[in-house]
């Protein structure tokens, strides 16, 4: 075993693969370090290791991107809305596996996977005692054919755990009780390796805060890996953030998070990975680090990584990890290079952070890293409606609980204490309780038209406010538990109240929320502008009411006695936060909120399954379906065929989110996938969202580019899923138009702009144009996750070259476009050839347009994937033994 060195920890051995055996390795980053270890225990031989690792120390030592390696996680972690199609793939490829000569059991996972049953709650039910059991049993009523599956695939695939419903957030169960930080092989001289983590949540990136290298991928990529497959990618320029300084009174990790998001999408660091450093780490806890670490996609980041400290085994400690498991973690950070402190390291940029000086923090309307300082936020207000052109004097009329209320734009509608960003932080949580009853004390009140929503990420956080004594004040201001999932910060908000949806035309409503994305349609379709914060301060703008309101000089309210009170006179201490936590925050508490964490509620246990090796799919589900990406699949690779006279199904601009393309939210009445539903008999009230439907692909195909905000340039004008069909020039859904293309044999293409893809990483933002007929994507640039997943479907994506694009080359996408025959091998990882391509763009008066476009199929790997049609397809002929 090259590269081979023994540990001792308390007398027993352990093998690992030394991070310094590479001469050069000692000045790495600390993740840098990771992959060296990783590439050296994984790699298919010693030649491969060694090249592998060489590339890694190169681009080190230099500060800048390298070459492509294979890097292998050793952990696959999923939410319930990306986990579901993951195992309807899975199971579609045990039939496939079959059909092409294989084993169905040959598809099974052969790393740990793990899924948290999370996304699917919606808060129905809010500001009510009973609203935890009221949107249990509605989610269960709606989600049941779901659940059903996933027990299914529970009890059919090996190395598979599924946490019920009603658990908490896949972040936080990942930090508080799957993350090791070090594991270990099941041999009698077992070899230590670090515990790392890809995931199909964005967020998977939590876990970077307790030394746990994690990222998100698409849920196509985290199949390959639970298959066995490596994850391609370059070695990435590792940007180093030095911290400094202590945080000054009253701010918290989100303060941090929002300040990281503004300054690192503002210095561009989209595909690098970020690490933190200097004497500023060691003042942060680490589920403060967690919070940071969290907010990563929303700078573009693939990590932002903590190294170990006293502070992470203190919370592997309190969390439940046995003793050896600490002193393991210990041994083997400080033996691989991986324990904080002073050694040089080299960094292709490094970025000075001053805590002392963040301050409390907004950002909004639409966009994480629009940070606004908390004293300016009624200030940025007051923009954003300048730049709208709202008129700040027009009022709209509503009767809520009897009274009537003049509300303006910036009405607060939602104000949501949600998600995984700041519910892993007890203290942030703690906080947020104080306020509580501290406002409760004085007298004061929530206002009656916010629906007010309440979700923590854990039994244990539940738990660690309720024996502070603090849930009661929450619940008088009617934060009332409503589950334990994500709700408002993927849009299971749930309906507003009528009379706040009937006014939701003539002004704009706010919402605010703990969470970690805003994006315009995201939170509510009814809510304009979204705003996040603390938990403390969604607290504090629930009794304010709106957004047009300065905390420091007007007031919340009075006492009884008639004294104004204002914010500064009811926000907690932090001496205050850190007593309740020294009391309450222990061994014990985690250990009561992890009780039964497998066991689920009654619901659960009462489940049915159905199905062995292969699943008995059920041909009247509207929630789960047979795939059809496997069908007609033959032994042998055809070759990628060219792309002739396509039309453009969509022309969008920047900042093009997997929001805008993936179906989310809630099923409006008139889009294609209620059509769909509305034929096999589904009433309205049980249309679900389309995150629970993402079993079923063709609600997902329906609903593909339909968020209500989007902009498409061939839609006239018309905001949503809307394009013009050019088989007959009628602007009608896009879902539409895509069928008549392909009755007709045309090809599709979308045209975009900068930073095409941003946001969560989703697969549904490649499988739904997939399925729609895309063949091609051109965009001026593309987020990480996508362009991967894109790719991973089999879709190319083309990148203008610079100083190029839709405007700059004078189209507008009534063009027929032809693009020059790309090869991509015969299936073996070859890079395509050419790696620009030319593409002719015929207009309607019969000119031609040429350009080049670079092929963004980065790896030879990356090249493979599209000569098979795709990741799924090229893993399913290697484990059918199909060359």
């Amino acid at each position: 075993m090259a590269h081979a060195s023994v540990l001792d920890v308390n007398g027993k051995a352990y093998r690992y693969f030394s991070c310094d055996s590479l001469p050069g390795a000692e000045k790495m980053p600390y993740t840098l370090r990771i992959l060296i270890e990783n590439v050296l225990r994984n790699a298919s031989s010693d030649e491969a290791a060694q090249r592998f690792a060489q590339r890694i120390v190169d681009a080190g030592l230099a500060g800048v991107q390298g070459g492509e390696i294979e890097y292998m996680p050793a952990r696959v972690l999923l939410q319930d809305f990306t986990g579901v199609p993951v195992f309807v793939d899975l199971a579609a490829m045990r039939e496939a596996a079959e059909e092409l000569g294989g084993s169905a059991s040959s598809i099974n996972p052969q790393i740990p996977l793990d899924l948290v049953i999370d996304h699917s709650v919606i808060a129905d039910c809010a500001g009510t005692p009973d609203a935890f059991e009221a949107n249990t049993e509605m989610e269960f009523k709606r989600n049941a054919e779901r659940y059903s599956f996933l027990k299914w695939a529970q009890r059919s695939f090996e190395n598979v755990r599924i946490v019920p419903p009603e658990t908490g957030i896949c972040h936080q169960i990942n930090v508080e009780r799957f993350a090791q930080g070090v594991m270990t092989t099941a041999d009698d001289e077992p070899i230590a390796y670090f515990d790392t983590v890809v995931g199909t949540d964005s967020h998977t990136t939590t876990a970077n805060g307790i030394g746990v290298l994690s990222w998100g991928v698409g849920g196509i990529e985290a199949e390959a890996a639970c298959l066995g497959q490596p994850v391609t990618t370059l070695v990435p320029r590792v940007v180093g953030i030095h911290l400094t300084g202590r945080l000054a009174a009253g701010v918290c990790a989100m303060d941090v998070a929002l300040r990281f998001a503004e300054i690192l999408r503002a210095k561009g660091v989209v595909g690098s990975f970020v690490e933190c450093f200097g004497d500023g780490v060691s003042s942060l806890s680490a589920t403060a680090r967690a919070c940071i670490a969290n907010m990563t996609p929303e700078y573009g980041s693939t990590c932002t990584f903590f190294p170990f400290d006293e502070k992470t085994l203190a919370y592997l400690r309190v969390t439940g990890r046995s003793e050896d498991q600490v002193h393991l973690v210990e041994a083997y950070a400080k033996a691989q290079g991986l324990w904080a402190d002073d050694a040089e390291r080299v960094y292709g940029e490094v970025i000075d952070i001053d805590l002392s000086q963040i301050p409390r923090a907004v950002a909004g309307p639409s966009r994480p890293h629009d940070r606004i300082d908390f004293t300016q936020a009624r200030v940025a207000f007051e923009d954003v409606c300048r730049d709208r052109g709202l008129d700040r004097s027009v009022r709209a009329h509503v009767d809520i609980e009897g009274c009537g209320y003049d509300l303006a734009h910036g009405a607060i509608a939602i104000a949501a204490v949600t998600s995984c960003t700041t519910a892993t932080d007890p203290a942030m949580m703690v906080a947020c309780g104080l306020l509580a009853r501290n406002a409760v004390t004085r007298g004061l009140a929530a206002k009656p038209w916010i629906k007010r929503i309440f979700a923590p990420g854990s039994h244990a956080t539940s738990l660690l406010l309720e024996r502070a004594g603090l849930s009661s004040s929450l619940s008088a201001l009617g934060f009332d538990l409503c589950g334990f999932g994500c709700m408002s910060c993927i849009g299971n908000s749930g309906p507003l109240s009528a009379e706040m949806h009937r006014i939701s035309a003539d002004i704009e409503l706010s919402s605010v929320l703990s969470g970690n994305r805003n994006f315009e349609g995201r939170i509510s379709p009814d809510v304009s502008q979204n705003y996040l914060c603390s938990p403390a301060a969604v607290i504090a703008y629930a009794l304010a009411g709106t957004m047009d309101f300065d905390f420091e000089t007007q007031p919340l309210g009075a006492t009884s006695g008639g004294d104004r009170v204002f914010l500064r006179d009811i926000w907690p201490s932090d001496a205050e936060i850190e007593s309740i936590l020294g009391m309450y925050v222990n061994e014990a508490l985690f250990e009561e909120g992890g009780q039964d964490l497998m066991e689920g509620p009654d619901a659960w246990k009462a489940l049915g399954v159905s199905g062995g090796s292969t699943y008995a799919w059920d041909e009247r589900s509207t929630y789960v379906r047979r795939v059809p990406y496997f069908d007609g699949m033959t032994r042998e690779i055809k070759a990628v065929p060219g792309v002739s006279r396509a039309r453009a199904l969509a022309v969008l601009g920047d900042f093009i989110t997997t929001d805008h393309i993936s179906p989310a939210g809630s099923i409006a009445s008139d889009s294609p996938a209620a059509a769909y539903l509305s034929a096999r008999g589904v009433s309205e009230d049980m249309f679900n969202t389309y995150g629970s439907r993402r079993g079923n692909h063709e609600v997902m195909a329906r609903g593909g580019f339909g968020n209500v905000k989007l902009l498409n340039m061939l839609a006239d004008g018309r905001r949503g899923g809307w394009t013009t069909d050019f088989t007959d020039g009628a602007v009608k859904p896009i879902f539409d138009a895509a069928c008549d293309y392909r009755e007709n044999g045309v090809d599709l293409v979308i045209l975009a702009g900068k930073m095409y893809g941003s946001g969560s990483s989703r697969d549904w933002a490649a499988k739904a144009p997939l399925l729609l007929g895309v063949k091609a994507v051109f965009a001026e640039s593309f987020e990480r996750i996508h362009r991967s997943n894109l790719i991973g479907m089999g879709i190319i994506p083309l990148q203008f070259e610079e100083g190029e694009g839709v405007e700059a080359l004078g189209l507008d996408g009534s063009e027929e476009f032809d693009i020059e025959p790309i090869d991509f091998g015969a299936g073996e990882p070859v890079l395509p050839n050419p790696r620009i391509v030319g593409v002719t763009a015929r207009r309607t008066d019969g000119t031609e347009l040429r350009f080049n476009a670079i092929v963004r199929v980065d790896t030879p790997t990356e090249g493979a994937y599209i000569a098979h049609g795709g990741i799924l397809n090229y893993v399913l002929r290697s484990l059918t033994a199909v060359s």
